[in-house]
């Protein structure tokens, strides 16, 4: 077995010396084809930008701690970056059908739906994150180095436009939600004082119900109404055993206790209906306030995270092509070729010294199948 193995691989160095000039030339031809086709392919060119996207205020969060419970709902519970949500949005199709749109990318793609240019566009558009720095970079390739520069812009440019209309950030969904809280606010403190209105004056109601007992019972119903949406968040996270849980309840029904003692300590008497309707009133008109406060809160931090996205890398046209690599496609093709030749040659060789029978038996396989 020794001896056999030796003996074999120099049959197969005398079989490929042998047709040495067969692998060669047949490989250069390879190689210099590959070449010429290559001429044929359309330049390929590459463009680049970076940005940095809004980074997240640490300080946020403790603007809401003035609102207490309510900050939970407003999505104040866990600040992290948005970069993940940046590279998702300029990978949308949103974004995919206006740059399609603005370069007509269907004509340039030559392609008949606007699924298959955003297949393209896929393939041609690559958005990366760099994880230690939060760097997003966005790379084009286009047979037009103009056109592809202005493409990698212009995804940053339509990123902008989405951050103007989204609440991304966690001070921007601060924002939006107070907001929405603020106008739902307004229009029951506007319902609020016309039913007070109404409700005609009552002097015995006034004295019965002094201005600084109604502030009092408008902030306890506020604490309230602050426990209750906190008791919902732990809910919404939490089993109803969890020590968290247990503890809000035992609050909220304190306050609900504190909340029914009060109404009914006042709601007997000539007065009872004014009495109700102005603490209606007070109670409206302090989530008003608290509502208005924290929304310029949130709008001062939204303004100073800005939600600015800082261009690093404006995308320049590129002056050298990115593909296709000529060289490399001429060398890789005489190379796998030559290798292919080669073994071609050692099984033309196997066949010729096999066995009669077991040529006759290897052709009929071959044949049958």
């Amino acid at each position: 077995m020794d001896d056999a193995a030796p003996g074999a691989d120099f049959d197969a160095a005398m079989c490929l010396l042998m047709r040495w000039k067969l692998i060669s030339l047949g490989a250069l031809l390879a190689g210099l084809l590959a070449l010429a086709i290559s001429y044929v392919i359309p330049q390929t060119f590459t463009a680049r930008t970076s940005f940095l996207p809004p980074q997240q205020q640490g300080a946020a969060a403790s603007a809401l701690n003035s609102l207490g419970a309510l900050a939970n709902l407003a999505g104040g519970g866990g600040i992290r970056t948005p970069a993940d949500q940046f590279v998702a949005l300029l990978q949308s199709a949103n974004v995919q059908d206006r740059i399609i749109d603005k370069y007509k990318l269907i004509e340039v793609y030559d392609v008949k739906y606007r699924t298959d240019a955003r297949r393209d566009l896929a393939e041609n558009a690559r958005v990366s994150l760099t994880k230690r720095d939060g760097i997003i970079t966005v790379e084009i390739d286009d047979h037009s180095p103009q056109r592809a520069a202005d493409m990698a812009n212009a995804y940053v440019d339509e990123l902008q436009r989405l951050t103007a209309t989204l609440a991304i950030t966690e001070a921007q969904q601060r924002r939006v939600f107070f907001e929405r809280q603020l106008a739902q606010t307004r229009d029951r403190l506007t319902a609020a004082q016309v039913s007070l209105q109404t409700s005609g004056f009552n002097a015995g109601a006034l004295k019965s119900e002094p201005k600084a007992a109604a502030e009092a019972f408008a902030r306890l119903r506020a604490e309230l109404t602050a426990a209750e949406v906190r008791l919902q968040g732990l809910r919404g996270s939490l089993v109803d055993t969890a020590p968290e849980v247990a503890q809000q309840l035992a609050i909220v029904g304190a306050l609900r206790s504190q909340v029914a003692r009060a109404e009914g300590e006042a709601d007997t008497g000539a007065g009872a209906d004014y009495i109700s309707k102005f603490r209606e009133f007070k109670y409206q008109e302090t989530l008003f306030e608290m509502f208005a406060r924290q929304y310029e809160l949130a709008r001062v931090d939204e303004a100073r995270e800005g939600a600015l996205i800082q261009v690093i890398d404006v995308a320049q046209p590129p002056e050298r092509k990115s593909g296709p690599r000529r060289a490399r496609v001429a060398l890789l093709t005489t190379f796998g070729t030559g290798l292919l030749l080669a073994a071609l040659v050692l099984l033309r060789r196997r066949w010729q010294t096999l066995p009669p029978e077991q040529s006759e038996r290897l052709r009929r396989a071959i044949s049958a199948q």
